[in-house]
């Protein structure tokens, strides 16, 4: 075809099931398709054998790899940043390594590229009561924090045209969501429905804790409605006290207590007093995150690290050296001209 087709893979001590994912699952998928491929592995800092598993793999010898590790555990969605940096192809597909997105979607994802989408998003058709659970509150809280156009249960697991890619690689704030900031571009994009499947080994690495953070992050990048919403709420809490205290003291004072309610005043002072108290501290902890938002992209620091020595790369079947975007263009124009 003459089109190349890039795949970023982000690893993170997947030793146990790499192997098996890189060359029982992806491998055959992409062998029987007329395309070029070359795959774009970013180790997100392992710890493990991720790194010798992956190089003894046999897709290695199959088709154009790179393998690009990162200093340390900079997180999922830096990695997948990484990996869209580091890609060359005219469209590139987004595929976790724990081998719970099918790689059977790819050809219907490459199918609607061909046909003129521009981003193709794989859609969760959810296996379980807990997981659908936990998609939709996650999705509806943040429809409501302003991301409107979110759809339930879509997934990284997606296929971006080079434009799209372009575009996203301008995008340079350090607390990011991939699939957000893809959405974010405006893109129009195509829908198809997958049912993922089980972790070929071992356990997730997204903790609760870690997803919580995911989700803070999200909302406070993304929108500005928490602070909004406190505003209202601090609002009417000063009109709820101001009705509140006249009511007491006209009914107390005034007309000497004809509901014979017996109204403290020190109980009354604290309640209010202890209530707003509250309400400024947790207004406070959101302004601070908005101002620690505001902190992190004003230092400026790069968003990964390579580790260039760590990184290595294969030699593609046509003579092509996948380790530079030179070298992976002249091997496919090398087939176009045969």
């Amino acid at each position: 075809m003459g089109r190349l087709i890039s795949v970023v893979v982000p690893v993170y001590n997947e030793a146990e099931g790499i192997s098996k994912f890189l060359d029982d699952e992806l491998l055959p998928t992409l062998m029987g398709l007329k395309y070029d491929f070359e795959i774009v592995i970013v180790d997100d800092g392992s710890i493990d054998k991720t790194l010798e598993k992956v190089r003894g793999a046999e897709i290695f010898r199959k088709i154009p790899c790179r393998v690009v590790v990162l200093t340390r555990n900079f997180g999922k969605e830096v990695a997948l940043t990484a990996g869209l940096q580091e890609a060359f192809g005219d469209a590139v597909i987004m595929i976790d390594s724990d081998g719970q997105h099918p790689v059977e979607a790819i050809p219907e994802m490459i199918l609607r590229w061909e046909k003129g989408a521009m981003v193709v998003t794989a859609v969760r058709k959810h296996n379980s009561t807990k997981h659908r659970l936990g998609s939709r509150v996650y999705y509806r809280l943040m429809k409501t924090m302003g991301s409107r156009d979110l759809v339930v249960g879509a997934m990284d697991f997606r296929l971006i045209d080079r434009e799209v890619v372009d575009e996203f690689c301008r995008l340079d704030e350090r607390n990011r969501l991939t699939r957000g900031l893809i959405d974010w571009l405006g893109f129009p994009q195509e829908y198809i429905v997958v049912k993922t499947k089980g972790r070929l080994s071992g356990k997730p690495s997204y903790s609760f804790k870690k997803l919580m953070a995911l989700t803070i992050d999200s909302m406070a990048s993304s929108s500005r409605t928490p602070l909004v919403v406190f505003g209202y709420i601090g609002g009417f809490i000063m009109v709820f006290s101001l009705i509140l205290g006249l009511f007491i003291l006209i009914e107390q004072y005034i007309m000497g207590d004809p509901l014979e309610l017996d109204w403290s005043g020190a109980v009354a002072m604290s309640v209010f007093v202890s209530f707003l108290v509250g309400l400024v501290l947790v207004s406070q902890s959101m302004t601070a995150l908005y101002v620690a938002q505001i902190h992190t992209e004003a230092k400026g620091r790069p968003l990964y690290i390579i580790n260039k020595k760590r990184s290595f790369e294969s030699g593609s079947g046509g003579g092509a050296k996948a380790g530079s975007r030179a070298g992976v263009r002249a091997g496919v124009d090398k087939k176009e001209r045969k």
